[in-house]
């Protein structure tokens, strides 16, 4: 069993930067592949990156890649998120989530932080 919990949102203005943490409870955090995902107003739920359990593979959803920055620390059992450039259409609340056995299939959410940026 693993318990997310984020923090780190705000309200920023276009261009500004934000860094969500996301701190996990649980020894065996570090056999988890970790993920961000994001869902605005009105939209569905959308995958914002991904890193695997050694940090030595991460990915990025095209709407964020090139400005979102995931990492994590193993020996704190946190996962970061760091957002530069950051743009109105970023605006939403955002989870990170523990992916099981199944690649791509995460089954541990956190309660979600949101990030408000201002035009």
């Amino acid at each position: 069993q693993v318990q997310l919990v984020e923090s780190g949102g705000g309200l920023v203005q276009a261009g500004g930067s934000l860094r969500l943490s996301c701190a996990a409870s649980g020894r065996t955090f570090s056999t988890y592949a970790m993920g961000w995902f994001r869902q605005g107003p009105g939209k569905e739920r959308e995958f914002v990156a991904a890193i695997s359990w050694s940090a030595g593979s991460t990915s990025y959803g095209d709407s964020v890649s090139g400005r979102f920055t995931i990492s994590r620390d193993n020996a704190k059992n946190t996962v970061y998120l760091q957002m530069n450039s950051l743009k109105p259409e970023d605006t939403a609340a955002y989870y990170c989530a523990a992916q099981g056995r199944v690649p791509g299939k995460y089954v541990y959410w956190g309660q979600g932080t949101q990030v408000t940026v201002s035009s």
